[in-house]
């Protein structure tokens, strides 16, 4: 009898909790509503395009038929492990991925810091507003200025070197392997660290003053309030943010490598993306440049998984 007393109060429990979520999304019709657009949007443009996938495990040929097409299995999943070409596209979209996730996130803290302590308002916004705008320049309108900036004929870095005599002769940057990663790193903290910045500043809004108002009772100075408030203040926001970019490691930018690149440092500048749009759009091997694609975005789920889940164990913030 109290079993089934027990079973009737769960039944019971489940049919209540059933009815009050219909009741609260029938309450929500408005925002279903206007959600709708939206999710039809990622069903037709994220998850239809999915069976293109299928490519990967065939001999593909566009002229034929799917029911048509060779079924290879992991023949390019393997290839692509042994191709010399896609391995060092792998390394290159890895170093350049991490030196621009590194830089980014140390200079926009620091900066989001150092605004933090500025007491003037006015020098305060026009800093903010001059970081920013770069945010709102297209990747290739950046690379053509990276591009005259560096340039060997009148190329302002050069002219400023050699008007200090830090430099001979003007130095061609873009021919230099070991220069081009760091290029496309501190080319991408310039555009970038306006945002990152205003997203950490705002994280510091939510500190609560008096935290500060009993530091500096108790005699802290201006390092030691960002030490022990400043900073834990925004560790949440910093480990979020490292989460989300541990889902893009493999999104290295993909127009600047691909308009600087010559022949003189093609070794270090050729990227996955890069490897995909060659043998996509030129070799017309659209097996093999969906496999790159789908390796590329299995890594960025795995990786972005692993963030979440080693800050779920470290007691940190997390995305779900």
């Amino acid at each position: 009898m109290k079993s089934r007393k027990k079973t009737l109060e769960r039944e019971e429990t489940a049919l209540t909790a059933k009815k009050s979520f219909w009741q609260r999304l029938g309450k929500q019709k408005a925002l279903i509503f206007m959600s709708l657009p939206f999710v039809l949007y990622i069903i037709l443009f994220k998850f239809v395009p999915l069976w293109g996938w299928t490519m990967a495990f065939q001999n593909y040929k566009p002229a034929k038929s799917f029911s048509q097409q060779t079924w290879a299995g992991f023949k390019w999943f393997i290839f692509l492990f042994k191709d010399v070409e896609f391995l060092n596209s792998l390394r290159n979209t890895v170093c350049m991925s991490l030196i621009s996730t590194a830089l980014g996130y140390i200079t926009a803290i620091l900066i989001a810091v150092l605004l933090n302590e500025v007491r003037v308002i006015g020098i305060k916004r026009f800093v903010q507003t001059v970081s920013y705008l770069p945010h709102f320049l297209s990747w290739v309108i950046v690379t053509g200025l990276v591009a005259n900036v560096l340039s060997v004929e009148d190329g302002i870095l050069n002219n400023i070197l050699l008007f200090f005599h830090v430099i001979d002769k003007p130095i061609s940057w873009l021919a230099v392997p070991k220069y081009f990663w760091h290029i496309i790193g501190w080319s991408y903290v310039w555009k970038e660290v306006g945002w990152n910045t205003i997203v950490y500043l705002g994280a510091m809004t939510a500190i609560d003053p008096c935290l500060y108002e009993a530091a500096e009772i108790d005699g802290c100075g201006r390092l030691r309030k960002i030490w022990h408030i400043t900073l834990p203040g925004i560790k949440p926001t910093i480990i979020i943010m490292l989460i989300m970019s541990a889902g893009h490691i493999l999104d290295a930018n993909f127009e600047m490598p691909f308009f600087l690149k010559n022949g003189m440092i093609e070794n270090v500048a050729s990227t996955i993306d890069i490897y995909v749009l060659k043998y996509g759009f030129k070799l017309f091997n659209f097996s093999l440049a969906t496999a790159a694609g789908i390796f590329k975005n299995a890594v960025n789920i795995i990786l972005l998984l692993l963030a979440n889940h080693i800050a779920k164990k470290s007691g940190e913030e997390r995305l779900i």
